[in-house]
């Protein structure tokens, strides 16, 4: 049976758990496989650090090229983390002639396109199925299963973070703060959450998946981004009480012949399946012309899950070595798409609006809204607090462009103002 040699950048949750499956599995991969997978060096920044719960067999050094001039490595695996870092490495791995394989969203987001072109001119592989969704198999689901289906839209929960405070906020009615210092004392959160509860993390993944599922290319500017941090437990149970869970969602979508892409918070149905999905927990909802709707649903992060990722990669570098089919991207769908336009981006909606509580105020808002041809379908006022009231109203479809008048006029408005504004998800 022939040996792959493997490479690994970085040893902390995701690397360890890697070594785990390899050391723990080893008999099942190689019946699979055809081959016997081991790692001969590991490359960390701290060679210091105590690291247990893995057999250590190979060296573990901080000097890249250990790897990179290691004849007997194949493939070389960075889950260390950063962007240009690991930029740099996979460059000089790919123009070694390695296999990368890779659990980098931002990397790939980013400079995906680029690593894509180097590994074709060296004709090796570059996978990437952990940088989305942690244990999710998505990226190779839409590559493969949808070949021949027109995707209209690919929408879901990709960041475990966020979703764990919207729950904890929602089942055990925490407020904001509450909720992200149980978030990172669980370690879910970061020190610093804002990649996370500001959209940047999901929308980095939504921009892989948009071009797996419509063949674009689109950078973070493309991207509408809106976080959590303005959210309020009122609003969450405002919005449970008209039937809705608020869930962040990344929702790309076809909209007439152009392409919508978006992170923000949602009102989901409580009957959605999107609304059952807990914690750290994601989801991705895929919608096909000819298969409808499926959902795919699992754990988005954590040590075994995305390195169960990692292990699918590397088996099918194996795969392509062995039929010597080495050097196919990932995902060679590519057309172009223009984005949507703010008038051409349409949901109903769920409008928060505090108003003085002085007669004539109700008017005022109907009136803005109707300028603006906004109709309601629900409209509600709670009796007021220290002389403001709360208005809820749940619009019939609009698009932004008729949000940003509403935005636009009350910002001058005396004693009106827009609290809150959600996309209902349907």
């Amino acid at each position: 049976m022939s040996e792959i040699g493997i490479g690994l950048f970085g040893l902390g949750t995701v690397g360890t758990g890697v070594v785990k499956i390899l050391q723990e599995n080893a008999e099942q991969i190689a019946k699979r496989t055809g081959t016997k997978m081991v790692v001969k060096h590991a490359v960390v920044h701290n060679v210091n650090k105590t690291r247990s719960g893995i057999i250590n067999t190979f060296p573990i050094t901080d000097n890249p090229k250990d790897i990179l001039e290691n004849d007997s490595i194949e493939i070389v695996v960075e889950v260390m983390g950063s962007i240009d870092a690991a930029r740099d490495i996979i460059k000089r791995a790919l123009n070694a002639k390695k296999h990368v394989v890779t659990a980098n969203k931002d990397l790939i987001a980013i400079h995906g396109q680029e690593l894509v072109r180097i590994a074709h001119d060296n004709g090796v592989d570059l996978y990437y199925e952990a940088a989305v969704a942690g244990g999710i198999p998505i990226l190779r689901t839409l590559t493969s299963s949808f070949t021949a289906d027109e995707i209209s839209r690919v929408a879901g929960i990709i960041n475990g973070t966020s979703n764990f405070i919207l729950t904890q906020m929602a089942v055990n009615h925490l407020s904001y703060a509450q909720a992200l210092q149980l978030a990172q004392d669980k370690g879910f959160a970061e020190a610093d959450p804002t990649n996370d509860v500001e959209g940047f993390d999901a929308a980095y993944k939504l921009i892989i998946l948009s071009n797996f599922a419509f063949g674009v290319q689109p950078v973070l500017g493309d991207v509408n981004i809106k976080g959590i941090s303005d959210l309020t437990d009122t609003d969450i149970q405002d919005a449970h009480q008209l039937g809705f869970a608020i869930k962040l969602l990344g929702v790309a979508e076809r909209v007439d012949n152009a392409i919508s892409i978006e992170v923000a918070p949602h009102l989901v149905p409580l009957d959605h399946p999107l609304a059952t999905v807990h914690n750290e927990n994601n989801a991705v909802l895929v919608n096909g012309e000819s298969v409808g709707e499926i959902i795919l649903y699992g754990p988005g992060a954590g040590e075994l899950p995305t390195a169960n990722s990692v292990l699918s990669d590397l088996t099918n570098v194996a795969t392509d070595l062995a039929l010597n089919t080495s050097g196919r991207p990932f995902n060679s769908f590519n057309q172009d798409l223009p984005l949507a336009k703010p008038s051409q981006r349409k949901a109903r909606r769920f409008i928060v609006i505090e108003v003085k509580d002085t007669p004539g105020a109700m008017y005022s808002v109907t009136g803005i809204f109707a300028s603006a041809q906004i109709s309601f379908t629900d409209l509600k006022q709670s009796p007021a607090v220290n002389g403001i009231a709360r208005l809820i109203a749940i619009t019939h479809p609009a698009s932004d462009a008729q949000l940003n008048v509403i935005k636009t006029t009350l910002k001058n408005a005396d004693g009106i103002n827009l609290r809150s504004e959600y996309k209902i998800f349907s």
